[in-house]
């Protein structure tokens, strides 16, 4: 490599993806072709960047694997940063065992981190935190080191474990001063800006109040008994018992939670969980079948008992009852979620995040930006969606999770 590829290479390193162009921006030979299509993404032009990588895949050749191997991975990062989630896996896998091959182990982690910031983003965090696990940053470059422990950060605040979280956090900041690249020092602050933020709304004894991630992770540690309404499920510190595919039952058990110690009356909880504001007796015949099916699935935790004019919530062993509401009522509220991390983000990768149906994402943003609370920007396939300025709310608790084992 040259002089001039030197140190364009180094500009990129740090973060200066103008000083890299101004030594290769024309030269198109094939390592300047990729530290172009590289310092394009870091300028957030990612369609000229990916054009500029597969150039320079093509022209490296199949003699020179491991530089294909780069720009392979090179894309990913920026599929990754467009949220382009459907990247072909099998791709990665490939390009990450060649540069394990060639002895290139900072860039075949730098790949495993790649695979792990998707897990993270679709919700797979099972498999994220795994992946993870079995990474040793201890000998890689600062600037990885602090990906790491970014990554950390993101999987303990989806686990609730805040603690975790600031603690990773400090060490990714630690690891980006020795770096030097203002970007990700940047990407670390909003991080931890989060864990300062309400991310969800206390219901209890008729009142509400916000709770920091802190606060939700004492919640459920202590005895009281929370009807969770941020992932639909009523926990104790030691059981969960999901009614996430139940929403009639949730919204039954979420109307007990909030009158607790006090009943319900009937004609409230059909006009509120069946939406019918004239109630004759086959709603009330319903209610009786409904309640009989949440008290079947509370058993663990809690009787509903029936009262003279309505219906109650008797915890067995827990003092309290609580209601853990999200920090916004939105019924889009996971989606506005998603955009709230301040990317742009299509449709199809939104849709593969939150397990839904494209068209149901799709009807989901229209309704969102009507209201002014996303917008878009291109056309076709290359729409891209993003949130207006950033909510006052966390959305540790809106994201996808495996709830059971949270």
């Amino acid at each position: 490599m040259d002089s001039l590829m030197t140190a364009a290479a180094r500009s990129l390193a740090a973060g200066d993806a103008l000083g890299a162009l101004n030594r290769v921006a024309l030269r198109d030979d094939a390592p300047a072709l990729a530290l172009r299509g590289i310092a394009m993404a870091q300028l957030g032009d990612f369609a000229r960047a990916k054009a500029l990588l597969r150039r320079a895949a093509r022209a490296f050749g199949a003699k020179e694997a491991v530089a294909r191997a780069r720009c392979v991975v090179a894309e990913a990062e920026i599929a990754l940063a467009s949220r382009e989630l459907a990247w072909p896996a099998k791709a990665l896998d490939h390009a990450r065992a060649t540069l394990e091959a060639h002895g290139d182990r900072i860039n075949a982690a730098h790949a495993r981190y790649l695979d792990v910031r998707r897990a993270l983003l679709i919700g797979r965090i099972d498999e994220a935190e795994q992946t993870l696990d079995a990474l040793d940053s201890s000998a890689l470059p600062p600037a990885l080191h602090a990906a790491h422990e970014l990554i950390a950060a993101g999987i303990a605040m989806r686990r609730l474990r805040a603690k975790a979280a600031r603690g990773a956090l400090e060490r990714a900041r630690r690891a980006a001063h020795i770096a030097g690249i203002a970007a990700l020092s940047a990407e670390i602050d909003h991080a931890s800006a989060t864990l300062d933020t309400p991310a969800a709304r206390l219901v209890a004894h008729g009142g509400t109040r916000l709770l920091l991630l802190d606060d939700v992770q004492a919640l459920f540690a202590s005895d009281t008994l929370v009807v969770d309404a941020c992932r639909h499920a009523v926990r104790d510190a030691d059981t969960v018992i999901s009614l996430a595919t139940r929403p009639v039952l949730f919204a039954l058990v979420r109307l007990l939670g909030e009158a607790s110690p006090n009943d319900v009356p009937r004609e409230a909880l059909i006009a509120r969980a069946f939406r019918m504001r004239h109630p004759d007796e086959t709603h009330r015949a319903r209610l009786r079948v409904e309640m009989g099916r949440l008290r079947t699935l509370l058993r663990p935790l809690a009787d509903v008992r029936a009262t003279r004019d309505g219906y109650a919530l008797a915890p067995h062993t827990a003092p309290n009852v609580a209601v853990l509401a999200r920090p916004v009522e939105d019924d889009h509220a996971p989606l506005l979620a998603c955009l709230a991390d301040g990317e742009a983000w299509s449709s199809s990768a939104l849709a593969l995040a939150l397990n839904a149906s494209q068209r149901t994402v799709q009807r989901a943003l229209e309704t969102l930006a009507a209201s002014g609370k996303a917008q878009c920007f291109g056309r076709g396939r290359a729409r891209r969606w993003l949130a207006p300025p950033a909510p006052a709310f966390a959305s540790a608790l809106l994201l996808p999770a495996d709830l059971a084992s949270g």
